[in-house]
């Protein structure tokens, strides 16, 4: 869990996360979590399934889907009448995934990876091994860092 006694940004810390192989919609939810009183395990279950573009089909990039989900722990609206509070939060998460689409030219995580959509599709589901190579070859990590400072300059002031 984050906390200032880590001497770090939530930022270095979503990328600490990454490194250490949670993905990309765990690493950027639970820097952000201890803001709601979430438990670790708590928000790591509730992000787990949205990484990789939502279970490795490489849809939605997974920081993007992290970025909704702290965005609606802010601005969510509670009762299905509000409207305003509904437009409000869709406003924020547009701008939240704008600013992502704007610094990385997109929010689909198989065009930020350079993947077809078949190569993309022929994956499957296992993820792939964490390796040296592997956080050569990927640019989550910095995604991560990139998704996570969107947060911390709307959110945290």
């Amino acid at each position: 869990m984050w906390s200032e006694e880590l001497g770090i940004s939530r930022s270095e810390y979503a990328a600490q996360l990454f490194g250490q192989g949670y993905n990309c919609c765990q690493s950027v939810f639970l820097a952000f979590s201890d803001r709601y009183g979430l438990e670790e395990e708590l928000a790591l279950r509730l992000s787990c399934s949205l990484g990789a573009g939502m279970g490795r089909m490489r849809l939605v990039c997974g920081t993007v889907s992290a970025m909704a989900l702290v965005c609606g722990l802010e601005t969510g609206n509670t009762d299905p009448k509000d409207q305003e509070g509904k437009t409000r939060n869709y406003e924020e998460i547009r701008k939240l995934a704008g600013a992502f689409r704007d610094s990385q030219g997109t929010v689909i995580c198989r065009e930020l990876l350079g993947l077809s959509e078949e190569e993309a599709q022929a994956e499957g589901a296992a993820p792939a091994r964490r390796t040296a190579e592997y956080y050569k070859k990927r640019p989550c990590k910095e995604l991560v860092r990139r998704a996570a400072q969107i947060l911390e300059s709307e959110f945290i002031r």
